[in-house]
Order: C-alpha cells, then sequence, then structure tokens
C-alpha cells in the first residue's frame, strides 16, 4: 500500500510483494498452533503497517513530511482541537469515532485475513508450495529484467524498505535530541550585554508579526496570486503615500501547512526547529531569542498578541513578554471565523487600545500572531470601518453570511480561492493598521511562518515564506541595503532565499549588535 495520496492508482497494487511470498513459506510450513500465533502476530503488524501508511499520507499532505512514530502523537491531540473548532463537537466526536472504528476495523480484518489465509494455505500444502515456487521465480525474473508495469517495478520489497526507514528514522530522532541539546547551548550572542544590543534601534517602536499560512504559493500561484499581488501592490502603494517604505525577501521555514510554532521559534531562535523535541529543549532553554533581545536591552517595554492561544503558554518567559495577551484578554465578543478566535482587524485594534496607543516611558516591542488566514479559510472576515469595530460584535452577520468549513474540504480549487482571500485580508488589516497607527519611530517586521497545506500549494511546494521590513525612517532600511531584497511589500522571484533560522543573526548584525558568544 502506498503512503502518498497521488500515489493511489492501479499500478501500485500490481506488484509481487516478497515478504508475502516468504510469510506463504512460513506459514505453510509451521504446525496449527505455532502458524495461529504466527499469523495472528504478522495480520496485527500488517494492520499496524497500513494504519503508519494512512498516516503518513495524511501527514505528507497536510505537513509536508512523514508521520514521526516518536514526536508526532501529541499532534492528534491537536488535530482534534481543530476539528472542534470548525466542525463543533458532534462533529469531532463523529470524526473520532470513525477514526477508532476505522482503526480497530483494520487490525481485525487484517488479523483475520491473515489466519484465514494460513489455514487456507495449510490445508493444500502441495499447490500453495508449487504457487510460492512459481511466484518467486517470476518475482526474481522481474527483479533482474527491472520489468515494470505502469512506470512501477513488478516485483517489490517495500514492507522491508518502510521497516528499516522507520527505524532509521527513530534513532535519528532520539540522536537528535542529544545532539540538537548540545547545539542550543551556543549562541553567538548569548553573552553580549543588553547595551551592545540593537543600539540603531533604539527608540524604535518594533513590531514582529506572524501571518498565518501566508506562504510564497500566495504570491506566484496562479489561482492565488492575482488578487494577493495586487493587494501586496496597492498596499505598498498606500503605505508610501503614509512615508512608510519596505523591502522584502525569502526565508525558508522549518515547518510546512501547519506546526506554526515550529517556524516562531525558528525565526526568533536563530536554530533550526522542525520537531517538537527540538521545540521544547530551546524554549526552556536560555538561548536568546530575538524578541527577548529588546527585553535584555532594558530600552523596551514588550507584549504579546496572541489570538491563537487559549490555555496556558509557559513559552512566554523565553520569548521574553512582559505581557500576553491571549484569545480571552482582548475583550472580544463576536464570533469565531472557524478556527480563528477573532478576525485579525479587530486583534491589531485590540492592541492599539490595550498597549501600542498608551503613553509609555520607553518604545515598546511587539510580537503579535495573526490567525484569520489559518485553515479551513471559511468563512473569511470582512474588512470593517475601524472606528466601527466596538467588541467584535459587527461580525456577526459576517461569520454567518460566510461559507462553511466544508467548501474548503470539499474542492482544491475552493481552498486555493479562500485561502488567497483570507492573505489579501490580513496583509490588508497589518497594513491600514500601520497607516493609521504608524509613526516615524514604527519598524514592522512580518513574514509568513509556513506555506499553506498541499490542497493549497501543491505536493512539491517549497517550504519559502515571504518577509518584509517596513519602516518610516530611511536609516532602518538603508542598515539592509546589502540584503539584495526588494523594494516593496512583494519580494521578486528571484529576490534572495535564506535559511529561517538565519534571520535572528543577520538582523542583530545589520543593527549593530556586537557577538559575545556563550560556551557549551
Amino acid at each position: 500500500m502506498p503512503n502518498r495520496l497521488a500515489s493511489f492508482r492501479p499500478a501500485m497494487f500490481t506488484r509481487i510483494p516478497v515478504e508475502a511470498l516468504i510469510a506463504g513459506v512460513v506459514l505453510t510450513a509451521l504446525p496449527r498452533r505455532p502458524r495461529l500465533v504466527v499469523a495472528w502476530v504478522g495480520g496485527v503488524a500488517l494492520g499496524v503497517q497500513t494504519m503508519l501508511n494512512l498516516l503518513d499520507a495524511g501527514f505528507y499532505q497536510y505537513l509536508g513530511r512523514d508521520f514521526n512514530a516518536v514526536l508526532d502523537w501529541p499532534l492528534l491531540s491537536d488535530a482534534y482541537s481543530y476539528l472542534q473548532d470548525t466542525l463543533g463537537q458532534a462533529g469531532a466526536l463523529g470524526v473520532l469515532l470513525a477514526a477508532v472504528a476505522i482503526v480497530l476495523v483494520v487490525l481485525a480484518v487484517s488479523a483475520l485475513s491473515v489466519v484465514r489465509l494460513g489455514n487456507v494455505m495449510a490445508r493444500h500444502r502441495t499447490t500453495t508450495t508449487r504457487t510460492v515456487l512459481v511466484l518467486s521465480m517470476v518475482w526474481m525474473t522481474c527483479t533482474v529484467l527491472g520489468l515494470q508495469f505502469g512506470g512501477v517495478p513488478l516485483a517489490a520489497e517495500r514492507t522491508v524498505t518502510m521497516l528499516k526507514a522507520r527505524s532509521d528514522l527513530v534513532r535519528q530522532t532520539l540522536r537528535d535530541e542529544r545532539d540538537f541539546a548540545k547545539t542550543a547551548r551556543v549562541d553567538a550572542f548569548g553573552a553580549t550585554p543588553g547595551s551592545q544590543l540593537v543600539p540603531d534601534l533604539r527608540g524604535k517602536d518594533m513590531i514582529f508579526t506572524f501571518i498565518e499560512s501566508y506562504g510564497r504559493s500566495a504570491i506566484e500561484d496562479p489561482i492565488m496570486a492575482p488578487g494577493v499581488d495586487k493587494t501586496l501592490d496597492t498596499s505598498t502603494q498606500a503605505l508610501a503615500k503614509a512615508g512608510f517604505h519596505a523591502k522584502s525577501g525569502w526565508l525558508t521555514s522549518a515547518t510546512y501547512g501547519g506546526s506554526s510554532w515550529l517556524g516562531h521559534s525558528t525565526f526568533l531562535s536563530g536554530l533550526w526547529i522542525d520537531n517538537q523535541n527540538r521545540y521544547r529543549t530551546v524554549t526552556t532553554s536560555d538561548h536568546l531569542s530575538l524578541t527577548k533581545v529588546f527585553k535584555k536591552t532594558g530600552a523596551w517595554d514588550t507584549v504579546g498578541i496572541m489570538p491563537g492561544v487559549q490555555k496556558g503558554w509557559p513559552e512566554q518567559k523565553y520569548y521574553g513578554l512582559d505581557k500576553v495577551y491571549n484569545a480571552f484578554e482582548m475583550g472580544y465578543k463576536g464570533p469565531k471565523f472557524s478556527w480563528s478566535t477573532m478576525p485579525d482587524q479587530y486583534a491589531l485594534e485590540a492592541f492599539q487600545r490595550l498597549e501600542h496607543g498608551r503613553k509609555r516611558d520607553k518604545p515598546l516591542m511587539s510580537e503579535i500572531i495573526l490567525t484569520s488566514s489559518h485553515t479551513p479559510w471559511a468563512p473569511i472576515p470582512k474588512m470593517v470601518g475601524w472606528d466601527q469595530l466596538g467588541n467584535g460584535s459587527i461580525f456577526d452577520a459576517i461569520q454567518k453570511a460566510g461559507n462553511k468549513p466544508d467548501y474548503t474540504y470539499t474542492s482544491d480549487t475552493h481552498s486555493k480561492e479562500e485561502y488567497g482571500k483570507s492573505v489579501q485580508y490580513s496583509v490588508t488589516a497589518l497594513t491600514q493598521f500601520l497607516e493609521r497607527y504608524g509613526n516615524d519611530d514604527t519598524v514592522l517586521v512580518f513574514l509568513g511562518d509556513h506555506q499553506a497545506n498541499a490542497h493549497v500549494s501543491g505536493n512539491h511546494a517549497s517550504h519559502d515564506v515571504p518577509c518584509a521590513i517596513v519602516a518610516k525612517d530611511p536609516k532602518v532600511l538603508d542598515r539592509i541595503a546589502g540584503w539584495g531584497w526588494t523594494d516593496g511589500l512583494r519580494p521578486a522571484h528571484n529576490a534572495p532565499v535564506w535559511k529561517m533560522s538565519s534571520f535572528r543573526d543577520r538582523f542583530l548584525t545589520a543593527y549593530g549588535s556586537t557577538p559575545h558568544p556563550s560556551a557549551d
């Protein structure tokens, strides 16, 4: 059985698996009781392998990678929470019960099938022996001659290959956990005094903003690009009229399709955080995050706007945030938009009301996570008058008139169209906020955390996301003139592409920070 949805085609099921031939010999030769034990164990193992293949297919479609049997079990609870937010409690429970039923049925049917087949072969030993012998000769002939059907080799040893790959992944994961802990203890700026960090940004109000699922495909895919590119160009022009200018480039995210926190931590830590173990390691360490840099200087107040956080968030300490506003602390009384707890425009207005618009003794450094472009992209908020936002109840009618989540679940074209609209909305809300509330000392850094899943970006999309720096003060952009980034909010196709983990050190260096490495 394939472990990619794109490989589910008839030719994949015409192969002769060598493991089946070996099993035929073993089951035929064994006495009844040992045969039953081997058949039951082998059948359950076959069912487990089938479920792992299905998990691989699903993970690759949504996260661009295979299922990791060591790290990924906690993501299943996150998936259930996502279903609750998009389908409701009853719908999520229905999906959960169906998934449990499928697992039990697959395991039971696999085991019973192997037991039954073993008994049939034992009753017809002569016929079975001849059949296995002939098929073995066919298998060897196909192997030697490289015979294929529909581009697929007829002789297969896939189960053995997959078992080896899975065991290798387990060993690699355990080894990586040890090695990464050593890597995280070394930091080029770990021992830099606060007085020597970002001296060229003193007095600036810094805003670091992540736009959910804002990836390269939004700017270059033929379905999504026309609307998104027009929004970026229009926003660039509107910002220019307000005195703001921008430069943009590409960053390669450590994650794809989901697990946004891996992208956030990679960008802010300067380390490649592509799995949950790495995330736990770095967020419980003293490794200096980009946001914590500003707290360490003592020259900034720090705050987080996190509309997607709906439970305890101990990572606040690692990111150096004095105050974090979660989904329940911004006064929102309007409807949820599927997974997103509130429209981005409201979250930004709440940021202005609660923190950004307050008089203070120090400039403000903010980390903002915008969530309106989160899957399933239905329903999508619409912009309203900034003075009409109130407590968010104005969005009731917009939410009710929007598409239901199944509108995008059942069509890749609908997914692309609605995803593109959601990105346009998020970019518009952010840039209008800057036009309305930004000043001569405002510096905005915004980027996508990862590409959208394969339903939108395709099965072979890059992991690149756009990143832009926006400011009124020309000195801010002069500092990154050597980066080769594109003028405006829309990076050129051939603009530089860096690993997301490289941004922190480049940024700190560009704005005058002095490296003082911490020792391992």
